[in-house]
């Protein structure tokens, strides 16, 4: 492979968990919305659809959680969805504690100074990133080239469809000029069935570093700066 072929030209960031600090927020929405139609729930059940679109994920957590499977309707998983959704939201508008990972602002600006775009992909709808993105303003700073939401392609993760789409937005042809960075296990499955050059585990997330081990990846870090060690054109 020569070099110019090897020089990684984009970097597909997970959100929640890993551009933006998430103290199980995503997890205590769904909690939230289960326990409005009655069943309890809790961070043991939710961690593992951590990652995934969020109506696949309320899908599995009803088919192992309802008392009858049979009874899991397309209107159900809508409805609940839908309580998801309005939890989510109006954490991301109003929370104090909303804020970026440590260090992602300034790992952004450090790439594309170095000429390698960033973009940003997520197990979120459009609804909700744009709620999280306009609320941490790296779009109005120019820190981030595209985003790409899990209602915006055929299939979410694990599948690398956003990967792809990412890649169209922002003229990268090779998916060896790629990197794909996450906190959890369908982020570092996504980047591996993309053939992403580099896929890359943020042990401060969802997952612990031991779980993130088990699944695909070129690199675990524990905070984004620890990228730019890595990402360096012409490697």
């Amino acid at each position: 492979m020569s070099e110019a072929a090897m020089t990684i030209c984009l970097v597909v960031f997970d959100m929640a968990g890993t551009t933006v600090k998430d103290n199980d927020d995503v997890s205590k929405a769904l909690i939230a919305a289960f326990a409005q139609v009655g069943i309890p729930i809790g961070l043991t059940e939710t961690n593992p659809v951590m990652g995934y679109p969020k109506p696949v994920a309320v899908h599995q957590l009803l088919q192992d959680h309802w008392p009858d499977a049979t009874q899991v309707t397309p209107e159900l998983v809508d409805k609940v969805h839908s309580l998801y959704l309005q939890a989510m939201i109006r954490f991301y508008q109003t929370d104090p504690d909303v804020q970026e990972a440590t260090g992602a602002a300034e790992t952004f600006a450090a790439l594309k100074q170095q000429g390698i775009r960033v973009a940003l992909d997520t197990g979120f709808d459009r609804a909700t990133a744009d709620v999280l993105l306009q609320r941490l303003g790296w779009l109005e700073q120019g820190l981030v080239d595209a985003s790409v939401t899990s209602d915006e392609v055929a299939n979410g993760r694990p599948h690398p469809d956003m990967i792809f789409e990412a890649m169209r937005r922002t003229g990268v042809d090779q998916v060896s000029q790629v990197a794909k960075v996450g906190d959890t296990p369908s982020d570092l499955q996504q980047g591996s069935r993309a053939g992403c050059r580099y896929v890359i585990g943020v042990t401060r997330g969802s997952h612990s570093a031991e779980a993130l081990a088990k699944e695909p990846h070129t690199h675990l870090i524990e905070y984004l700066p620890q990228l730019l060690a890595i990402l360096t054109p012409g490697d």
